[in-house]
């Protein structure tokens, strides 16, 4: 692939390097602020807290004697302990005065170091927790029962009885489930483009006709996919696919699965007007629902409802619960993703660098503040998982160090970990190499 062709894909390259650089530094902030507090906490001194790196653009001298700065490199960042001797803040603490050096990273207890270096990932967890927290607070659930907020454009020829405020009981004779029903709304329901539908409007049940529960509407667009590459977004219709009327997503489904990547000729209806696309689907790795990973083809569209949903907010501790269970589904897909690629089960082009980062970046924040905001909390959890792997130069390296210091009483050498630090940087660095190498040439 041309490296030139990467440059359409971003759109207004500007706002994607700018929504990149956005949510980099969000992150960056928080996990090098979670080592600086917590150092402070424990006794170790900080001379500098830098976010960027190169020339420095701002800076100010708190009471503590901290630095703050701002660098003109805005990639990255770091917290430069009292007597750091590199930036890795390892080896074997110099000097004799016992006062000072406990205000070291290196001349302070074990407990203090490893304490300091695990905040950094834990921040990035923490916030995001609360960015979660915040959305689902925000956004509310679907109420109990299913109820109308808003119907949403439809193509002339669809059937709608239905209007706003109406709580929606059963659909062709099947009772919804409860929780909103949203889950599992267009499950086990007659595959026809008109069915019935009992409602409560006004206190009384009626019985009343409309379309297939879940229609062929795009609820949204995933970022650097076929339909994000067509121009596709949330609210088009589909009305035809691979020369097929549809009235239902699982049709959609059913016709890309069996595509085989072959292009397919769909017809959208936007804004009162019907226009022709072709789209490829693309080859994706998903997580199944019990562990392990399946190979798809897919044109990166989700399903939507045919009108908003009324909605409640959860109590803060179901928000907070469902926060953490989302956290917890991206650390664990991102350790079985990993070990997939490792073991060549799923394909490495599941694996994004910089490139396919900041695209990503850009792509969410056209989407919305929202969207954006999501991404960055998602973006923040794999950079925390990132940083505990056991490899030399990340936190997770030191906490092995540290681990060693543990069990034997003494810290190791410092050959061994001028060795060790090298070999951990060469990893990382051949890492992002192939990474940047899948998101120019390797996986387009």
């Amino acid at each position: 692939m041309d490296p030139t062709q990467i440059l359409p894909q971003f759109g207004n390259v500007a706002f994607t390097l700018a929504a990149f650089v956005v949510a980099l530094s969000v992150i960056v902030a928080i996990h090098e602020y979670g080592h600086y507090i917590v150092g402070r906490w424990s006794g170790i001194k900080a001379e500098v807290f830098s976010l960027g790196f190169g020339p420095v653009l701002i800076s100010r001298r708190d009471r503590h004697g901290t630095l703050w700065q701002i660098a003109a490199l805005p990639f990255g960042g770091y917290v430069k302990f009292m007597g750091d001797a590199n930036p890795a803040s390892v080896g074997q603490a110099a000097g004799t005065d016992p006062a000072q050096l406990r205000h070291t990273m290196l001349g302070a207890p074990l407990w203090a170091r490893a304490a300091t270096v695990a905040a950094g990932p834990i921040f990035n967890f923490v916030l995001s927790m609360l960015i979660f927290t915040a959305v689902i607070l925000t956004q509310g659930r679907p109420a109990d029962p299913l109820t109308v907020e808003r119907m949403l454009p439809l193509p002339p020829g669809y059937v709608n009885e239905l209007r706003a405020g109406d709580e929606i009981l059963a659909i062709g004779g099947a009772e919804l489930p409860g929780e909103g029903g949203l889950g599992r709304v267009a499950e086990g329901y007659p595959a026809e483009p008109v069915l019935d539908y009992r409602i409560r409007r006004d206190g009384r049940e009626m019985l009343l006709r409309g379309p297939y529960p879940q229609p062929p509407i795009i609820g949204a667009v995933s970022p650097r996919s076929a339909a994000a590459a067509a121009g596709l977004r949330a609210g088009d219709v589909i009305t035809s696919l691979d020369g097929r009327e549809v009235f239902a997503f699982a049709q959609l489904i059913e016709t890309v699965t069996a595509s085989d990547g072959r292009p397919l000729d769909l017809t959208i209806w936007r804004d009162g007007a019907s226009r022709d696309l072709t789209l490829t689907p693309r080859r994706v790795d998903l997580p199944r629902e019990g562990g392990g990973f399946e190979t798809r083809w897919l044109l990166g569209i989700s399903s939507g409802l045919f009108f908003e949903a009324a909605t409640e907010t959860p109590g803060l501790g179901t928000a907070l619960l469902d926060a953490g269970g989302q956290v917890w589904r991206i650390i664990t897909s991102s350790i079985s993703g990993l070990g997939a690629m490792i073991t060549g089960a799923i394909s490495s082009c599941n694996l994004s660098g910089p490139v396919g980062i900041a695209q990503t970046s850009g792509a969410m924040a056209e989407q919305g503040a929202a969207s954006f905001i999501w991404f960055v909390a998602v973006l923040s959890t794999a950079v925390g998982l990132l940083n505990l792997f056991p490899i030399p130069v990340l936190d997770g390296g030191h906490l092995v160090f540290f681990g060693y210091e543990a069990i034997t009483g003494r810290q190791p050498s410092d050959k061994a970990l001028r060795v060790l630090m090298a070999l951990g940087l060469s990893l990382i660095l051949t890492m992002t190499v192939f990474a940047v190498l899948n998101d120019l040439f390797l996986c387009p």
